[in-house]
């Protein structure tokens, strides 16, 4: 070693910036072993590290942010959870599951041991295809509310559609009807304070779901709550994919947007309820024990399912891969986002490979072309056990469904992605009804024609560009 380079190592600067050097390696070093530590799903675990070890100073930051873990965190209470728990299953109290095959028997008992979800018998169902309708059905229940009004979405813009809403809404508050919202922080963070301060000013109770501000930025913005539901004087409940704004209506900058959500009635509106209950008492505030309507009036059965970052188990897709391994004839699934964990690709290929009919339908476009490229990643492994692919072309697709042979059905906010079973507080409904299979089926068949299915001859040749993009996606497809 030539003596400039010791008088160059033995200056001070030069200690300081190995000293900084040292510090950072072992910060990197710290996080990993902090990764491999909580004994998550290797392959998440894997693209952490890929992260860190790729681009650390970025990887730290996206770490600290999007990577910690708040598993078995208490959202509420055990007093106050036994207490709405006590409210529920006085409405699911002449509920039973003797109608059911026995495979669904134990699908139903295995949500109990999930989450304690309760089963509801003799619902009534509306199906909504598109915003319009939702949206204007929902209008005329608020507008014929008389005690209470519960509204709970991801988005809730201050576009047409969201003043519409509000109008709605505060004119049922001046009416001395209690209005309670909540809506996420982060989802709705484009809309503007005039337009929440206005609804509090007309005696909305209104609240942000995680609010996401310094110094709490690191600790809240992975978790958010995307579900969306409503419920009317314990008598109506709406579930599913929708949120609020025009673009749920008119397709934006799509065209046509394409999603589903659920009007329900009967007991189970007792699930929605307390799921909004739970929620609002998460944020602080006083426990909501509305009751709920338990007048039979249909013939669905349901049991709904919340999960989140929070839940003990992965509820929904542990739910969505008993439903799939019970297929013995078909499973349909349209979801905005493909990016599936092991658990739901392998149920999927199983069932494909067990010549069972497995179709999988996601747009062509998506609002991100990061997911949709890691979307398109899982399409040939998909394609060679015999699943079936078709890429919406008429818009956008933002269904979240899912149906099994001719009697099971499922309908909620939930996309199949790793972000919706691990990171997002989710709801969906799971429903034991052959005729809203029928109908969602239907549905399904209807949006095919607007689809292209996919080959494996065509799919082999797509530019190498795009399978590059694919391969890149894939690999961040657990943390994205």
């Amino acid at each position: 070693m030539s003596h400039s380079v010791i008088i160059a190592l033995a200056s001070p600067l030069s200690w300081i910036y190995w000293t900084l050097v040292a510090l950072y390696g072992a910060t990197v070093l710290a996080i990993v072993g902090v990764v491999l530590s909580e004994n998550r799903n290797p392959v998440k675990s894997l693209a952490w590290i890929t992260v860190l070890l790729a681009m650390p100073a970025i990887g730290i930051l996206l770490y600290i942010f999007f990577g910690r873990n708040i598993k078995n965190t208490r959202m509420i209470s055990r007093r106050n959870k036994r207490r709405l728990r006590r409210n529920e299953s006085e409405t699911a109290k002449s509920s039973d599951i003797s109608a059911l095959s026995p495979a669904e028997r134990q699908q139903v008992e295995m949500g109990r041991v999930l989450t304690g979800a309760q089963f509801y018998t003799n619902n009534h169902v509306t199906v909504f295809n598109n915003g319009t309708t939702k949206f204007r059905s929902l209008l005329a229940d608020i507008d014929n509310a008389r005690e209470y009004i519960h509204v709970q979405y991801y988005i809730l813009s201050d576009d047409t559609t969201g003043q519409r809403l509000a109008d709605a809404l505060i004119r049922k508050a001046a009416e001395g009807v209690r209005v309670r919202v909540i809506y996420d922080h982060i989802g709705s963070f484009g809309t503007s304070n005039a337009y929440f301060r206005r609804l509090r000013d007309g005696g909305v109770e209104i609240h942000p779901f995680f609010r996401v501000t310094f110094p709490l930025l690191a600790t809240r913005i992975n978790w958010r709550n995307h579900r969306k539901i409503s419920v009317i004087d314990g008598k109506i409940g709406y579930i599913g994919g929708m949120n609020i704004a025009d673009r749920y209506m008119d397709g934006g900058k799509f065209g046509k947007w394409r999603d589903t959500h659920l009007r329900i009635t009967g007991p189970a509106v007792g699930a929605l309820e307390y799921s909004f209950a739970v929620d609002w008492s998460f944020m602080g505030n006083p426990l909501v024990t509305e009751k709920t309507d338990t007048t039979p009036c249909g013939e669905s059965a349901m049991q709904m399912l919340r999960s989140g970052p929070t839940s003990e188990w992965s509820n929904v897709e542990f739910m969505m891969i008993k439903a799939i391994g019970n297929a013995r004839k078909r499973v349909y699934i349209q979801t905005p986002y493909f990016l599936p964990t092991e658990g739901i690709l392998r149920a999927l290929q199983t069932a494909a490979l067990a010549r069972i009919d497995v179709r999988v339908m996601i747009p062509a476009h998506s609002d991100s072309k990061i997911l949709t490229y890691a979307s398109r990643s899982y399409v040939m492994e998909c394609l060679r056990a015999g699943i079936k692919i078709y890429f919406y072309e008429a818009g956008m697709l933002h269904s979240k469904t899912m149906m099994i042979d001719d009697g099971f059905c499922a309908v909620g906010s939930a996309n199949i992605d790793f972000r919706s079973f691990e990171h997002n507080f989710e709801a969906t409904m799971f429903l034991y009804s052959p005729e809203i299979n029928a109908t969602l089926c239907r549905q399904f068949i209807t949006d095919q024609h607007d689809c292209t299915r996919i080959f494996q001859p065509e799919w082999r040749v797509r530019p190498l560009g795009h399978k590059v993009l694919e391969s890149l996606t894939r690999l961040l497809s657990p943390i994205l």
